[in-house]
């Protein structure tokens, strides 16, 4: 394994000690880890889809590219969801200005706050243009994978 060493494994360990999870899945560079609490089920494989039905004529149209969107629409807003398991800060440092409070304005790539991953910091972009509802993720806890960090009323 490169890159990670037992305080690294150890912190991971507690993270998923600290959470309601029971499974994480985590990719660093060439470093993949897949961990399941014991008891916890192994993923079913997923079916493989029915082949679909034969056209009878060819059709000219392209097949719509995927959307890669961070934000999920809601009732209230659009919610960003955390993009790796780990602890949310709404400031770079304790005591320092939170990057973005409720009705700020914000566009795609600025910096709505920070997931710590085993000592690595990782910012948050927030993925849409609009103004910032309110946050969901209390500073300094622990989110999943998918986890809704702020909601933001899209432009």
């Amino acid at each position: 394994m490169s890159g990670l060493t037992r305080s690294d494994i150890d912190d991971i360990l507690r993270l998923i000690d600290a959470s309601d999870f029971d499974e994480l899945k985590l990719e660093m560079g060439d470093t993949k880890i897949e961990l399941r609490r014991r008891g916890a089920a192994a993923p079913q494989a997923q079916p493989a889809p029915a082949p679909a039905p034969q056209a009878t004529q060819p059709t000219l149209e392209k097949p719509p590219a995927p959307v890669q969107a961070p934000v999920v629409a809601s009732g209230g807003g659009s919610e960003v969801p955390a993009p790796l398991l780990g602890t949310f800060y709404h400031a770079p440092k304790p005591g320092a200005d939170p990057f973005v409070k409720p009705g700020d304005r914000v566009n795609p790539e600025t910096v709505i706050g920070i997931i710590e991953v085993m000592k690595l910091m990782n910012s948050v972009e927030a993925g849409i243009a609009g103004t910032v509802i309110d946050f969901v993720a209390p500073n300094g806890e622990l989110v999943e994978h998918g986890q809704t960090l702020i909601r933001i009323q899209p432009d």
